[in-house]
């Protein structure tokens, strides 16, 4: 395999869905199988990881990528169905036992945040209400529904910078983050989405449309499995929104945008967002450790985002699930990233 090839779709459909089946089979047969997709997620993406040198070129520049679209929705329609059969399995009269349901618990767990939430990501930065909608709903579902308001409304306005509550400043540990960034989203979102209905009041809030699908969701799996049904989607949406707040936290830590004499920031470039081109877990994750590239296109299909090069962005020196894991433990994290960030908070 030549180091310039790109990655093809194929790599990212067999990536991202390989784990279904083997939660499928976990539902159904228990044992072993119910620690495959666990497994999957872990060691053997780690693993493959390591021919990093696989697929590291770019797309020709305007290539299109039709069928990328209906990976996403055939994404999304896996999300939608994998959810409730992971809260009948863990939560619900499935009949495994209890190593089993845990297995199933953190594989899928895993899943919907390397897998939805990229994927969701993906669908609300395009230009057709018919999948930005559909990205709504795999938020929602995840009880994470301001994401969509806050990320396109405050993130790529104000990333790297103290007006944005998801961009995490040097020394800032994870836990003080995660607190002031889901706060600070949702009432930011909330904000601009105001904002907007100002200057056109017209249809519902989004935000009363997250809250029902919120609502929705924990009535369904109340309705599955009773009161343990709700508890496990709240749960398993509460790890996935931690994993997507762990690369908010790893993807722009310590990175900041000048203050231009006018007062405006700087634009965005290439040097305020952390990449990590490892092959396999930006297949899995439809491309999002190409950080730079997203925010200096968002409109790009996510086969096409490019990597910058070495003196354009910082790159970090592991995967970005490797990376996030580290920064579960703050005092860790800030020593392994502090001479990677170095040559870059300075510029």
């Amino acid at each position: 395999m030549k180091r310039h090839d790109p990655l093809p779709l194929w790599a990212f459909a067999l990536a991202a869905f390989a784990p279904l089946p083997l939660f499928a089979l976990g539902v159904i047969f228990g044992g072993a199988w119910s620690v495959a997709g666990f497994l999957y997620m872990t060691a053997l993406a780690a693993t493959l990881d390591q021919f990093k040198q696989l697929f590291m070129g770019d797309a020709p520049e305007g290539a299109e990528f039709p069928a990328a679209n209906v990976i996403l929705g055939v994404l999304a329609i896996g999300h939608i169905v994998a959810l409730p059969v992971m809260i009948y399995a863990i939560a619900g009269p499935s009949g495994l036992n209890g190593l089993s349901r845990a297995a199933l618990f953190l594989g899928s767990a895993l899943w919907f945040g390397q897998v939805s939430n990229p994927m969701a990501h993906e669908l609300i930065h395009k230009g057709s209400r018919r999948f930005y909608n559909l990205g709504v709903l795999v938020y929602g579902t995840l009880l994470f529904g301001h994401h969509a308001s806050a990320h396109r409304l405050v993130h790529h306005r104000h990333a790297a910078s103290a007006q944005d509550p998801n961009s995490a400043r040097e020394g800032e540990g994870f836990y003080r983050f995660f607190l002031r960034a889901w706060t600070g989203s949702f009432m930011l979102g909330l904000c601009a989405e105001n904002e907007l209905r100002a200057r056109n009041s017209s249809g519902l809030h989004p935000y009363w449309a997250y809250t029902a699908l919120a609502v929705a969701s924990l009535l369904t799996g109340t309705i599955i499995a009773g009161l343990p049904g709700a508890l496990v989607w709240a749960a398993l949406s509460f790890h996935a929104q931690i994993q997507l707040m762990l690369s908010d936290y790893v993807q722009h830590y310590g990175l900041s945008r000048l203050r231009l004499p006018n007062g405006k920031l700087e634009a965005v470039a290439a040097r305020h967002s952390w990449n990590a081109p490892f092959w396999f877990s930006s297949a899995l994750m439809l491309n999002a450790p190409r950080h730079s590239d997203h925010h200096a296109n968002p409109a790009r299909p996510y086969p096409a985002l490019r990597v910058p090069l070495a003196n354009e962005a910082p790159t970090l020196p592991w995967p970005l699930p490797l990376a996030c894991t580290i920064a579960l433990v703050p005092p860790l994290w800030k020593r392994k990233i502090r001479p990677h960030l170095a040559p870059w908070a300075a510029s």
